[in-house]
């Protein structure tokens, strides 16, 4: 560094030479280890609902928004602009060409404009919803409703293939850009900061979707984000065709990385996600183990008291006795033998004396419990196989896991599982449930039609995917703020159908157009904001058409949606044995035979047709941005409303007011009630005494000693000034973020 300096001090221009010192320090300074990325211009947000007058950011709808003008005036539909950070140069553009425009960092002021909603069990209060927005600004918006609350956080970004799959700052990013690694890496750094102010940090998740292209990147900007959270990383089959790429290996995977926070932990399932095979499946026999040990050290006198014979009757196989540990060194030839039975000793396969798995007494108190048996008995071999139960099976036939049915002639017992046992999930998945072309592409097709959404998730894969984390939380918060098609929304539904769970998802995503259909647009002469352009968006188009088909079970023509939720897989399972001579020993060997049978993945979900739909209700919103004045002088009350109800926890459909509020609004539905007036501060703490089921009390007063004394009133109930305490919020956000 000191050679760097003094080439630096050699440097005649004064000016030139304090700023590339101050060059010099600020890379200095800068990390050396760990992920290394460009923090990029700061995005900016169109806001095409909000009018462009004097004082206003904007850039043109179909230009670069890092272009930004300021607003000196408007004047017949024609805006005179200035660039900002430049002389103020006025430059004229008619009003219908721009758009308003929020950089990330500045103080917005959100509120949720209703676009529609669909309502399929009026007796629930069970509301989910969508948000189209920029899920920057909904992530701001979101930690003011529900900051240290979220059970789960899904998401689905962008993999930055190259293919002009995502934007940053509206242009779409392709391959061929030296910074898309970069731009990418700072993208997901703003969101997912927000994102943690989400989560509940006592006990929650943060699953997240990528493939090779980002996946290392992605898993070293989680542990800088994140240091205090258990990372792990799986690998899942999403086609088992794959893609072939020329010289590559094909592509049949993608990674999911779970971040967990507090006690969160993945719970054991009915499968190891590896294979499809059931641990313990409902109604099936238990297992019977055999009682010689296999492994290559398991001679005889390793373990002194595990050589023995088990006395058995020649002519049934049934168990007589179980005879003393026989001290190494003695022949087993000379063990007497009670009159009528055989003796069977633990042989190896090759004739060389092994061990037994259990020692003698253990063997017999099982034998009398009926836990011991022998299988496959040959009278006129007089050969069989001893087989037992290991202390698993016998804890679950104990515990009431698994049921004795009866006994078999022979005194061992018949017992069936009564419900599924359960195994810890392994890091590798591989099930035809996750298969994104038949359960992603297809499901969405169903709904909305061919063709309309490309690469969607298997529905399962995310349903599997939360089900480790919510499994046990009948009433968690999921947020998804990649939405896409809607999955993660379609897969809570299917997780609370399972087990009646009363699950909340909110999903966000922005309404952007492809690339191909923003050509055609703009060649028809339409721009980003009007009618025709946002109707095609992805939010109005794909997610939620797809939202409302599923819960109400047709699809976009209003045809009932065809099959069940079931996923149906072939198992091979032991049909019977047959005994056959072996041509190398001339000694009786036994055959398996299989059979090919069938099963549902899902059980539960089998018996769900797709056309009956959910019984759930969902609300559709856009986010806008309010005038912060007229928020402070109660005039937009009506836009707030939304919000309000969504902070209360969203409960039963969205309220809204047609006329004059009036002093108050009691909503026991809603879970929620605002006191507007503080003159009818009376009136109001009686009707909220009389309504037990609500929980959250808005007061509006300017005044903190007012909200304070009225607060006083509502202990037992979470209390809100407005509006202070949305616009403090907002403008600290911009001072913090």
């Amino acid at each position: 560094m000191s050679a760097i300096h003094d080439l630096i001090g050699q440097i005649q221009d004064a000016a030139l030479r304090e700023r590339i010192a101050a060059e010099v320090e600020r890379v200095v300074g800068e990390k050396k280890f760990g992920l290394v990325f460009e923090d990029h211009i700061p995005e900016s947000t169109p806001l095409y609902d909000v009018p462009v007058r004097r004082g206003t950011s904007v850039a043109l709808r179909n230009g670069d928004l890092k272009e930004v003008w300021r607003v000196a005036r408007v004047a017949g539909g024609v805006a005179s602009c200035f660039k900002e950070g430049e002389a103020p140069v006025l430059r004229d553009f008619p009003v219908s060409d721009l758009v308003a425009v929020a950089r990330f960092g500045e103080a917005i002021y959100p509120y949720l404009k209703p676009m529609g909603e669909v309502r399929h069990a009026p007796e629930s209060d069970l509301w989910h919803t969508l948000i189209e927005a920029d899920n920057y600004h909904a992530l701001q918006f979101l930690e003011y409703l529900y900051a240290g609350q979220v059970d789960c956080i899904y998401i689905d970004p962008p993999y930055n293939t190259g293919a002009k799959d995502w934007k940053y700052n509206n242009d779409y990013v392709d391959g061929n850009d030296a910074y898309r690694h970069s731009k990418w890496l700072s993208m997901m750094q703003k969101r997912l900061k927000l994102a943690k102010k989400l989560l509940n940090p006592k006990d929650s998740v943060l699953i997240v979707t990528i493939d090779e292209k980002e996946y290392l990147h992605l898993g070293c900007l989680l542990e800088e984000i994140f240091p205090e959270a258990r990372i792990e990383m799986v690998t899942s089959i999403i086609s088992a065709k794959g893609v072939v790429r020329p010289g590559q290996f094909a592509r049949v995977e993608e990674h999911v990385f779970f971040v967990c926070f507090g006690v969160a932990g993945v719970s054991n399932q009915a499968i190891n996600m590896l294979d499809q095979e059931v641990k313990k499946e409902s109604d099936r026999e238990i297992e019977w183990l055999g009682l010689r040990r296999r492994e290559p050290t398991a001679r005889r006198g390793a373990r002194p008291r595990q050589f023995y014979p088990v006395f058995v009757r020649a002519e049934n196989g049934y168990i007589d006795s179980v005879g003393d540990a026989v001290v190494d060194g003695i022949n087993r030839e000379s063990i007497s033998i009670p009159d009528g039975c055989v003796a069977i000793w633990p042989l190896r396969g090759d004739g060389n004396e092994g061990l037994w798995g259990l020692t003698p007494d253990v063997l017999r108190a099982n034998w009398k419990k009926g836990y011991v048996r022998v299988k496959n008995w040959n009278p006129q071999t007089q050969t069989g196989t001893l087989y037992y139960l290991p202390g698993g099976t016998i804890d679950d036939i104990e515990s009431g896991r698994a049921v004795v049915a009866g006994r078999n002639e022979d005194g061992s017992i018949i017992a069936t599982y009564v419900e599924t046992g359960t195994v810890p999930p392994k890091r590798v998945w591989n099930l035809k449930s996750h298969n994104a072309e038949v359960y992603g592409t297809d499901i969405v097709a169903k709904c909305i039609g061919k063709g309309q959404f490309t690469f969607p998730k298997s529905l399962y894969a995310v349903h599997d995917a939360l089900r480790f984390f919510v499994e046990n939380k009948p009433n968690a918060l999921i947020v998804d703020f990649f939405a896409g098609s809607g999955t993660t929304l379609h897969a809570v539904n299917l997780l609370n159908a399972e087990d009646g769970g009363h699950r909340r998802c909110i999903m966000v995503t922005n309404n952007e157009v492809s690339e191909s259909e923003a050509a055609a647009l703009s060649r028809q002469g339409f721009k980003p904001g009007d009618e025709e352009w946002e109707t095609l968006g992805i939010a109005r188009h794909v997610t939620w058409p797809r939202t409302v088909c599923s819960i109400e079970g047709h699809n976009v023509a209003g045809e009932p949606l065809s099959g069940n939720y079931g996923v149906e897989v072939e198992d091979y399972e032991v049909d019977e044995e047959d005994a056959v001579v072996s041509r190398a020993t001339g000694r009786p060997t036994r055959t398996k035979i299989y059979r090919k049978t069938k099963r549902e993945l899902y059980p539960k979900l089998a018996e769900m047709r797709m056309a009956d739909g959910f019984k759930a209700n969902a609300a559709f919103f856009k986010l806008g941005f309010l005038d912060k004045s007229a928020v402070s002088l109660g005039r937009q009350f009506r836009e707030m409303l939304p919000t309000l109800w969504m902070k209360a926890g969203a409960h039963g459909p969205c309220p809204a007011v047609r006329g004059e509020p009036g002093e108050m609004l009691v909503l026991p539905e809603n879970r929620f009630a605002v006191l507007l007036e503080e003159r009818a501060f009376g009136a109001f703490r009686e009707r909220v005494a009389g309504s037990p089921e609500i929980s959250s009390v808005y007061l509006v007063t300017d005044y903190e000693l007012s909200f304070r004394s009225m607060a006083a009133a509502f202990r037992d109930r979470k209390t809100v000034q407005l509006y202070r305490d949305y616009l403090d919020n907002f403008r600290i956000n911009r001072e913090r973020n």
